[in-house]
Order: structure tokens, then sequence, then C-alpha cells
């Protein structure tokens, strides 16, 4: 990194953590967890009956005031461990419009704001990093043609517009992993043909995943590399106000089978709780939820980080004859971050085995 592109950094991050500063505290039940239960005026909302577009839709969307680029990864090395991996780029407007520069031409009016997380979980230990930048000076962002979502020397990058094949780079303080992906299924529309309910309010987002990538790669932990190799997950979804005003946070399933079927599912806590999720047959066939159809019951609680977060739970879906006890791999998989939650890699007996990965957030406040 030069001495320009260094300074223009540390002047990003300085800038953005006084922006995080004035939003509100994640724990605010009055705007839903880390804000997204706030108002969306003068921003884009969602509407069913529009269809997703690609490679359109794998490009940023500013019109809407948040976004996400999601990747999990449950992964085996070559030492017989099981391990998980966690990417993530999240893009934030502070106001509507993708306004580059303004009449002075200066780009730190650029409302755009970007944050990263990485996560690799092992069974004895939980690594994590975040990374923050401003819109407009190059430091992250997403492109097309070829694909690339980047901020600082992470990316997710691809040989073309679809995301088929990919590769991940993420380091932190006490690991790095570089990873390859190709998807050998098609991408799934979440919902009604990629339009997500999130509340009984209306409130919704438009969210497609594309589950079905083949993982090999290697991770760099404290005690040396390991090769590895394993299934992924990518989830997109944007909005403006994904969530109601008074629920607090999420309990968020991504699910896969040794039969080859998979689930992804969600519970959003609030007054009452809206439950719902899409059931994704073998050859990547989505059939969405009713709401309320899946059942999810905290089964064993874990104090981590000073909260009692839910670590095991016992998830029904009735009408698929599912009955599942999803149990942590590592019950500490907490992200330190400036909106903090719990995010790991989970295994399932029952009705059904296999492996997936689990994200809980709004769990409170450390206790005193």
């Amino acid at each position: 990194m030069n001495v320009k592109r260094a300074l223009a950094a540390v002047v990003s991050k300085f800038t953005l953590a006084a922006t995080l500063l004035a939003l509100p505290a994640p724990p605010a039940v009055a705007q839903g967890y880390a804000g997204l239960g706030t108002e969306a005026e003068g921003f884009a909302v969602p509407v069913p009956g529009r269809p997703l577009v690609f490679p359109c839709d794998h490009a940023p969307h500013p019109d809407y005031r948040i976004e996400w680029w999601y990747l999990t990864a449950n992964l085996t090395g070559d030492d017989g461990r099981d391990y998980g991996v966690q990417w993530t780029l999240f893009r934030s407007a502070l106001r509507p419009g993708d306004d580059r520069q303004d009449d002075a031409g200066s780009v730190w009016t650029n409302p755009q704001i970007w944050m990263g997380h990485a996560g690799l979980t092992t069974p004895d230990a939980h690594h994590s990093s975040e990374r923050l930048a401003r819109g407009g000076i190059g430091q992250a962002g997403v492109s097309t043609a070829p694909f690339e979502a980047y901020i600082d020397d992470w990316h997710m990058r691809s040989r073309d517009q679809y995301l088929r094949d990919l590769t991940l780079r993420a380091t932190g303080d006490s690991f790095r992993y570089d990873l390859s992906l190709s998807a050998d299924g098609p991408l799934v529309m979440q919902g009604d043909a990629g339009y997500s309910v999130k509340s009984a309010d209306g409130q919704a987002s438009y969210y497609y995943s594309q589950p079905h990538y083949q993982v090999t790669g290697t991770l760099d932990l404290p005690n040396g590399p390991v090769a590895v190799t394993g299934e992924g997950w990518l989830d997109r979804e944007w909005s403006s106000q994904p969530l109601s005003e008074d629920q607090s946070g999420w309990d968020w399933f991504s699910l896969r089978f040794n039969s080859g079927e998979k689930l992804m599912g969600f519970q959003l806590r609030g007054a009452s709780l809206f439950t719902s999720g899409t059931w994704i047959a073998a050859d990547g066939t989505p059939t969405p939820l009713e709401p309320g159809s899946l059942q999810a019951t905290p089964v064993t609680f874990t104090e981590v980080a000073g909260r009692k977060v839910p670590t095991e739970w016992q998830l029904r879906l009735p009408a698929r004859g599912l009955d599942v006890r999803v149990s942590a791999m590592n019950p500490q998989s907490w992200m330190e971050m400036s909106f903090p939650y719990w995010e790991g890699p989970v295994r399932l007996s029952g009705s059904h085995v296999g492996k997936g990965y689990l994200e809980m957030t709004g769990y409170g406040a450390p206790a005193d």
C-alpha cells in the first residue's frame, strides 16, 4: 500500500467510526437490530413481482439503504477436523443516491459505507476480523464484468459475471484463508421469486442464494496451514427497511442434509415471532415455506461474551418430516464487531443428518 492510499484508509476509517457512533446502538429494539427497522424515507423499497435479473442483480443497488454479499462454508481439513468460514461485505447508505463527488470535486461526500466481516471457526477457537471503508475512494466496492466484491485486501472474485466460480480471501490478526469455489447447481430465489417477507407488517427484502458451491483451499491458523474441502453457501440480500421497529434480532439457519436437500429458515424476534424460509430440493428447486410453519425452539443456552445465547436448537418442519437437533460446533463463535452477533457452523442430527451455519443477532448487551 503506498503512502497516499494508506493515509486515505486511515482517514476513511476515522470518518466511518464517527459515523457508526452516530447510528442506533445494536440492542435498540425501537428501531430493530442495528437500526434495520428505521424508516426508509427517500430510499427504494422492495415490491412483489419485480423479477431478479442476472448478472445485473449481483451488482450494488444504491437506491436501497442496505445490502450484503454473504458467504459461509462448512469445511473439513486434511487433519480430519471440521472448520467453518464466513466472508461478508455490507453496503449501507447514509442517504439516498449514488453521489460520487460534490460540486468541489470531493469524493468524501459519497454516501456509501462499506463494512467487511470475516470469521474462521475451529472446534476449539473462533477468529474474526472487521474492515471499514467509505465509498468513493476505491478502498471497497463491488464491480461486475468480471464480478469482484472487495474491501482492502479481502476479495470475493469471479472469472465472469455470474458467480459460478469464485476465489475468496480474508485475513485477520490470527488467521487467513484462500479458497476456490465452484457452483454445481442453480441460483435459488428465496421467498416469492426473490421477494422475501420479514414481518407481519410487510417489511421485505430481495433475496437470492447460491447454496451449491464445492470448496477447496487453505486455512492459515496459529498452528500452521490446513488444506480443506467442503461446501459453501452465498446469500445476497438488499432492502431499505428489512425489519419492523419492534424486531430485536433474528435466528437464521442455512442447512444442507446428506440427502442433498437444503433448508434456509429464519425466525425474527419481536412482539411476536415471525418465521419463514425455503425448502430446496436436491436439484435446486425452491419451495417457499408458509409463515409460521417452521418451528425453532432453543434447547441449550451458553454464556458467550457475557450474554446468554441459544447454541442448541430443535428445528421442526412437519410438512417435510423434519425434526432435527441443531448444535453449534463451537458455542463460543462470537463476532465482536461494530454490531456484534453470533455466527458459526452447526451439526445436525435427528430425522435428517448434515451440516450448516447459524447466525443469531440481537441477544443483548454484556451482563454487568
